[in-house]
């Protein structure tokens, strides 16, 4: 496996993602044809999902049951935010990244990004908030006039579903408490874990998970809110250029890797598993995203 890091694409935001990077090509500058899809490198962009080096990193695990699957040599792209894993696919650099649901939403609205497969929904919540045990906030309504760290502004369990969550208990972002972005989960964690903000929200299969993806032991923290479910758990986002062969081998292994055999080597990426696949879905089934996206501030239609 071969391993390489792509800092940010540029300042993106929410509202505006800026397409950036070279257009891949069955040639080279030169002319000359390429390898065929057949001999080269499966490519994905990934978030890193855990630095702990005394644990197995999900991702490692991913890119050899991936390989085992499909006989083909999987290279690794680590980019600093969820909104760069798109950005990579749109710009051609990889050729698949595995998102949840709302920034899919985000990417395939831009009629840029193909969803290569789903995985539905289930009835379970999909966020949490939480606070230390010795904290004074005992239910969501308690955070009115408090500091809340979210993961990233294109999270759907650690930012999109707990704001939403937020806003059924009746309090409005940056009226009613302070948000901010601590760049990841384990960032949330931790500036939780130093009083810089009074609760973090975050998936709720991770405070399920312990450690190393979820740092505080039984006793030390407590969750307050659940959030609804969501119509879409998460998605294999693929560049449109992607080839048919490969599109077809993925679409074939991915289910075969996201199986209950290999729940626990793939960690993180396990909340996955035992959900209905939907294979090449089509973009209508990210609409019940918008109505949740709005309370963000975010509005589907206006990316391009």
């Amino acid at each position: 496996m071969r391993r390489t890091s792509l800092t940010a694409l540029g300042t993106i935001g929410i509202a505006a993602l800026a397409l950036t990077g070279c257009q891949a090509s069955a040639q080279d500058a030169s002319g000359a044809n390429v390898a065929p899809a057949s001999d080269a490198p499966i490519t994905i962009a990934t978030l890193p999902v855990s630095d702990d080096p005394t644990q197995v990193n999900p991702i490692d695990a991913l890119v050899e049951l991936l390989e085992a699957e499909t006989g083909r040599e999987v290279e690794v792209t680590d980019v600093p935010d969820y909104l760069s894993v798109v950005e990579a696919i749109r710009a051609d650099h990889v050729d698949i990244g595995i998102m949840s649901g709302f920034p899919s939403a985000l990417a395939v609205n831009t009629g840029e990004v193909d969803a290569l497969l789903a995985w539905k929904g289930s009835e379970e919540p999909v966020s949490t908030c939480v606070v230390l045990d010795d904290s004074p906030v005992q239910s969501v309504e308690d955070l009115r006039g408090k500091t809340v760290a979210f993961a990233d502004q294109a999270s759907s369990s650690g930012y999109f579903m707990p704001v939403y969550m937020l806003q059924e208990a009746g309090l409005t972002q940056g009226e009613d408490y302070e948000a901010i972005f601590a760049g990841g989960h384990e960032g949330s964690f931790a500036a939780l874990a130093q009083g810089q903000v009074d609760a973090a929200c975050t998936a709720f299969m991770l405070t399920e998970m312990g450690e190393p993806m979820f740092p505080f032991a039984d006793g030390e923290w407590r969750a307050i809110g659940e959030s609804p479910a969501m119509d879409v758990m998460g998605t294999v986002l693929a560049r449109q250029s992607l080839d048919d062969e490969t599109r077809s081998q993925l679409e074939e292994a991915l289910p075969k890797v996201f199986s209950e055999e290999n729940a626990e080597a793939l960690a993180a990426y396990s909340s996955f598993i035992g959900l209905e696949v939907e294979i090449a879905p089509e973009p209508s089934i990210f609409a019940s995203f918008a109505d949740i996206a709005a309370v963000a501030g975010v509005q589907l239609e206006d990316l391009e």
